[in-house]
């Protein structure tokens, strides 16, 4: 099985079929984000990243995701308003998909198979337990906001934990570093 994500079928948050061809050559962090996470605020972090480095090659891709509490309850057309007006995303969305579970999306198996292992695992995991949640074991997506770093390949190069925001030194440096190669 080939680790690229750019055949892997997605659907646009208008719903229109496509796949992620469409940046072959550019450096992407594919989220599964959410509305109604205590995280939801990285959209802003995530968006002042995307305008700092589009032009140099880096996409964000944002896949609403309703795996953990229901936290994206709502449609693509409430997502894609809810983005627009509360912080005014302009990376791309794409439509709602299952980032666990047994009805996991093509794109998150491929994603978890390629790089099982997450950096940042802190203690937002102990977080999680003692306000008696039971997270996704190794290697699932642990919650909301889980960030996956591909190469201008289309391999995943590196995961980063939910917790860690858009403007981590690390999640930048790994950033700048493929956008240089």
């Amino acid at each position: 099985m080939s680790n690229s994500v750019y055949n892997i079928p997605v659907k646009t948050i208008k719903g229109d079929e496509t796949t992620l061809n469409q940046y072959q050559g550019k450096v992407l962090l594919i989220v599964n984000v959410a509305s109604k996470c205590g995280l939801t605020p990285q959209y802003e972090g995530l968006e002042k990243l995307y305008q700092a480095k589009h032009t140099q090659g880096l996409e964000i891709l944002g896949f609403p995701a309703n795996n953990f509490l229901a936290q994206e309850p709502g449609s693509e057309e409430e997502i894609q308003q809810f983005c627009s007006l509360t912080y005014d995303v302009h990376f791309p969305l794409f439509a709602k998909i299952s980032v666990a579970g047994e009805d996991k999306h093509p794109l998150y198996q491929t994603l978890i198979q390629a790089q099982p292992e997450r950096i940042g695992e802190g203690p937002w995991w102990k977080d999680l337990v003692d306000y008696g949640l039971t997270p996704n074991p190794k290697p699932e997506v642990l919650w909301n906001f889980e960030k996956f770093l591909i190469n201008k390949k289309g391999e995943v190069v590196a995961r980063f934990a939910p917790d860690m925001t858009a403007d981590n030194p690390e999640i930048v440096a790994a950033i700048e570093a493929e956008l240089a190669k």
